[in-house]
């Protein structure tokens, strides 16, 4: 099976979500919901690598 490789255009999309909750992450004022939020960031990246 051949492995397709992205676009510019779609990395950068991707690149621009993964800003976007980080962000989202850093404007967080409660720690325990920060935290949520960090760990679904990591675990989203995980599981693209692992695609």
């Amino acid at each position: 099976m051949q492995e397709m490789g992205m676009t510019d255009k779609q990395f950068n999309g991707f690149v621009r979500f993964v800003l976007d909750d980080l962000k989202e992450i850093k404007e967080e004022k409660e720690d325990e919901k920060k935290q949520q939020k960090l760990d679904k960031v990591i675990e989203n990246l995980q599981k693209t690598l692992e695609d």
